[in-house]
């Protein structure tokens, strides 16, 4: 409970936070909150063992910020608790920022330090600072005088969630992380949210990898929320503080829903690395399993740290060792790309040759990242055992193979961290193996799952989307169409199937700008779509990466200004950002004349969204030859399996009733028809039987028809069916 305390002579009341506690090794030593500082000092002194020194080791950056609000705390604690008694003392001592401190010399002047201030036996060290603040003191408190109590402040959400928990202490070499070190159990763990307020973006995306690795390794509904809620933890971490008093938070009934949402986030994630530890405090089993993404990430991060951070390197190795796993027959290629889509939505690299990586350390730095040298690394990483190394391998989302580290051989693993693989001719096939047939299953088709996603959204009812593609394109329309409230999502079968509970078109205003990367065809879509919001004012920006914004929008949103929509160009004529305003009128419908002859995703957008105008829309496309037409016959005909049947009335003209969608019980999206077309190519070079399901005569696509029209004609025997 929170509580106000005054006592007489002291100089002001105490602000003691109400918090949450989480067990770890039997005692309640995780404490979450918000403005901890006064909560602090005052279990220090009330329930942990009297120190004759209390000392204070921090960076400069953070000295900055809180050194004086720490020393005060200190005295009007102290006053408070023990009004006639002298006060310890309290030293501090502030350290350079950055991975660099983390050394042995660093250890060494620190323990000098300590030794010429006199510091004893009961002397208290608390660490206030990041991951290499809290590694770097856990390890002097662990060796100096055999070993003095310990207090960890983690000031980073990567630090909260990961390196403050469970006593691992340590600092670097030159032959790589961590590897001079001990375990030293801190006596406590203090998480003061409320020091996030001024956490930079990429400091968030850095904590978010661990975020993500612990529910891909532990929790696949918390891996869900997690994939589905991107935005919202994003707002939750980096503007949880805003818009309240200063003491916003201090009190469960202060806390605004964004802090409430930042505390079950990390909440979460400690919980599970507590009970981890817990049952392996050592490392000698379960808790290897903490280390998913680490064995290549660490590898990674010895060769491009400092200016890559760990979390970016652990992002890249989750996706490199989920392939690993896939390449065993492990993980399903949906788990490997839902895990890689994850951490994307968070502003994570997820490959060695990543854009955001190239930008970091430029192609010459990268080209370090040579096989042989990242396996050199990874024979010292602490989980190998002899010449064997290790990794966490995924069964599922949520779910380990082993609840410990599985050996894998250094050729699969030089496969998967390899640029490239060379492919050989194989000797000549023996009569069975020439007979043998071949399965392939394409990724769902780009073009179906965008339209399937917003008919779904759009529609009354629940419908179960399978074979969608996950790719940031799809990633993206969830994303918006999440923000604008108008349904909800949830993930069964391991991720194979979407599952949709439609809104109606019911639509709401967005909390922030819907930021849509360079997702071509979502853009198209929500520009029209964000016209149905159902708001009497207020605005929608839609806005994209650099490239988004060179790609053009101009017919679209001339045909619907026309109609009667009030959009503005944020920026450049022609393009994004949009500002769509609202005044209750939605899409006028009626007569919309649209020049299609430079996209037909402009014809799509309008047509997916007609059913909900004010008035039936007549669509006549104009300016020339129409571009695309199998597209706009595929959204047609997609609009009529959701229960709106299109009407072509004339050349280039088609009549859309107002009604709403009435979604299916169930959607299969039909697998990708031209990526089909590789391993159909392959089959008729080699002479092999392949078979590609769920792409038959009845296609929405028009590659579908590759193998009939092109394979047939060249000799090959082909059979396909409706489906």
């Amino acid at each position: 409970m929170a509580a106000e305390t005054t006592t007489a002579g002291a100089s002001r009341p105490l602000e003691l936070a109400e918090v949450e506690r989480i067990s770890i090794l039997g005692t309640e030593s995780i404490v979450c909150g918000f403005h901890l500082t006064d909560y602090i000092w005052n279990d220090v002194f009330c329930n942990l063992t009297a120190a004759s020194t209390y000392v204070l080791i921090t960076d400069t950056n953070l000295a900055r910020l809180y050194v004086d609000k720490y020393r005060e705390s200190f005295a009007a604690v102290w006053a408070h608790v023990n009004p006639d008694r002298k006060a310890p003392r309290l030293l501090v001592h502030v350290l350079p920022p950055g991975e660099t401190s983390k050394s042995r010399a660093t250890k060494s002047a620190i323990e000098d330090w300590m030794l010429g201030e006199k510091c004893t036996r009961d002397t208290m060290v608390l660490a206030l600072g990041g991951g290499v603040i809290g590694d770097l003191v856990g390890y002097v408190a662990a060796t100096f005088m055999r070993g003095v109590a310990f207090v960890q402040i983690p000031t980073s959400l990567l630090a909260m969630v990961d390196s403050s928990i469970g006593g691992k202490t340590a600092v670097d070499t030159p032959a790589g992380k961590n590897l001079i070190g001990a375990f030293w159990q801190p006596k406590r763990i203090f998480m003061d949210m409320a020091v996030l307020s001024t956490l930079p973006a990429r400091e968030f995306s850095n904590g978010m990898a661990e975020v993500v690795k612990t529910a891909a390794i532990w929790s696949s509904d918390e891996f869900d929320v997690l994939e589905a809620s991107a935005e919202e933890v994003r707002a939750a971490v980096l503007e949880g503080q805003s818009g309240g008093s200063g003491a916003s938070g201090l009190t469960v009934a202060s806390r605004s829903a964004a802090q409430t949402q930042l505390l079950r986030v990390i909440a979460a994630s400690a919980r599970v690395k507590a009970y981890v530890v817990t049952h392996d405090e050592r490392e000698s089993g379960m808790r290897g399993l903490l280390n998913f993404g680490h064995t290549i990430g660490h590898a990674i991060e010895a060769v491009l740290s400092p200016q890559v951070l760990h979390g970016e390197c652990v992002a890249v190795g989750c996706v490199l060792e989920a392939e690993v796993a896939r390449r065993m027959g492990h993980l399903s290629e949906v788990g490997v790309a839902r895990l890689t889509r994850c951490l994307r939505a968070y502003g994570l690299p997820t490959a060695m040759d990543d854009a955001m990586l190239v930008r970091l350390v430029g192609e010459k730095r990268l080209a370090e990242l040579r096989p042989k040298r990242l396996l050199d690394i990874m024979a010292l990483d602490k989980k190998t055992v002899g010449a064997q190394k290790r990794i966490v391998v995924l069964k599922r989302l949520g779910t380990t193979l082993e609840m410990n580290p599985t050996s894998v051989s250094d050729a699969l693993i030089e496969e998967v961290i390899s640029a490239g693989v060379l492919v050989k001719p194989v000797p000549e096939q023996t009569t069975e193996q020439a007979a043998a047939a071949v399965v392939v299953v394409p990724p769902g088709s780009k073009s179906i799952s965008n339209r399937a996603l917003l008919l779904a959204a759009l529609g009354n009812g629940e419908c179960r989307i399978r074979n969608l593609l996950h790719s940031d394109d799809t990633q993206v329309m969830l994303g918006a169409l999440q923000a604008m409230g108008g349904c909800t999502f949830s993930w069964e079968d391991d991720g194979d199937t979407l599952v949709v509970v439609g809104g109606g078109g019911q639509l709401h205003m967005p909390p922030h700008e819907l930021f849509l990367g360079n997702a071509g065809t979502a853009a198209r879509f929500l520009a029209t779509t964000a016209n149905l919001i159902d708001a009497k004012d207020g605005s929608t920006v839609l806005t994209g990466n650099a490239r988004m914004k060179q790609r053009p929008t101009g017919p679209l949103v001339d045909a619907l200004r026309a109609n009667g929509c009030t959009i503005d160009y944020c920026e450049r004529t022609g393009s994004l950002p949009l500002r769509v305003h609202h005044d209750g009128r939605g899409l006028p419908g009626g007569r919309i004349q649209l020049a299609a002859s430079v996209s037909s995703q402009y014809v799509s957008s309008i047509l997916l969204c007609a059913p909900y105008a004010r008035e039936p829309v007549v669509l006549e496309l104009v300016g020339g030859k129409v571009i695309s037409q199998p597209y706009i016959d595929m959204t047609i005909a997609m609009m009529a399996q959701f229960g709106c049947r299109v009407e072509h009335v004339a050349e280039n003209t088609y009549a859309v009733p107002t009604g709403a969608y009435v979604n299916p019980a169930e959607y299969m999206v039909e697998s990708d028809a031209s990526s089909a077309t590789y391993p159909l190519a392959f089959a008729a070079i080699t002479g092999t039987e392949c078979t590609v399901p769920n792409i038959g005569s009845a296609s929405l696509q028009g590659d579908a028809r590759f193998a009939v029209d092109v394979l047939r004609p060249m000799g090959c025997t082909v059979e396909q069916t409706a489906t």
